[in-house]
């Protein structure tokens, strides 16, 4: 039997999840995957500290946050690549991410080389 959309994109959220308390050492509140087209879109709530909030109420401040996230996440590229690809049985042929200073939010994209969604068809 093949697996349905929805528990890839939970196997996706929960893979992130127990990678991010790994790697990064702590975890998002929560995580939410969806796939569409050639894309894995991953949107993880609650990801900044209550110390980065308040470095995040001057400009320089969020470019910092921005900057010092954006590089621990990138740097864990291959292991999320690695993650997807158990997962989904596909290779990632690119990865999109960014935080949001206001709201604690960070967007991964992980591009597929097919459209994958249509593999549920």
């Amino acid at each position: 039997m093949s697996k349905s959309k929805g528990f890839i994109e939970a196997e996706i959220s929960k893979a992130l999840t127990s990678w991010e308390k790994e790697y990064l050492g702590r975890g998002s509140v929560s995580v939410k995957t969806n796939i569409l087209n050639d894309m894995i879109i991953v949107t993880l709530q609650g990801v900044l500290t209550p110390a980065e909030y308040a470095v995040c109420q001057t400009k320089e401040g969020r470019y910092s946050i921005k900057k010092l996230r954006s590089d621990l996440v990138e740097s864990g590229y291959d292991l999320l690549k690695k993650l997807v690809l158990e997962i989904t049985g596909e290779t990632v042929i690119s990865f999109h991410t960014d935080i949001s200073t206001r709201t604690g939010e960070r967007i991964i994209i992980f591009k597929l080389p097919l459209n994958y969604e249509e593999t549920f068809s």
